[in-house]
């Protein structure tokens, strides 16, 4: 099996994020966020896929996220109230305010770095050339320097086959 894997210094995005945990939440504060992809397939025309647009995928992605607070849709206790030029998000005793063009509202339960690659995964799943055989992708998140959470899928288990 054949594999590729972009880790460009460019593939960063600074985003604020606060944690939510069974008894509480952390405070507001940011990261310095970078990525790195992986994919492995069969070759197709001598490659599993071109690195220039490979780069550019993850670029778009990453440049979403860049210089905004991400936010969780689907935890249960934050409460999230979307106006026109507003979001406010309460969790527990803390109320934010946030104009709504600084914001990312991803769907998922939490903003950790787990949960950040698999959102990043399934962007990327989502945008790859649908001819593209793959047997698994994986998106590494790091939130600083030593400290980081990578998502595997396997995609098609048959692509293994050339």
């Amino acid at each position: 099996m054949d594999r590729v894997r972009v880790s460009q210094d460019y593939l960063v995005f600074c985003a604020g994020h606060f944690m939510i945990f069974p008894n509480g939440s952390e405070p507001l504060h940011g990261h310095n966020y970078r990525v790195a992809v992986t994919l492995e397939g069969p070759l197709q025309d001598d490659m599993v896929m071109d690195f220039v647009a490979l780069k550019r995928l993850v670029k778009a992605l990453v440049d979403e996220l860049d210089h905004r607070v991400l936010l969780p849709a689907e935890h249960p206790r934050l409460r999230l109230t979307i106006r026109e030029d507003q979001v406010e998000a309460e969790i527990d005793a803390k109320r934010y305010l946030f104009p709504t063009e600084d914001v990312r509202i991803l769907p998922i339960p939490n903003t950790s770095a787990e949960w950040l690659a698999r959102y990043l995964a399934a962007q990327l799943r989502a945008r790859l050339p649908s001819n593209l055989r793959l047997h698994a992708l994986e998106v590494e998140v790091e939130e600083s320097f030593g400290q980081s959470a990578v998502y595997r899928e396997v995609i098609d288990a048959a692509a293994a086959t050339p």
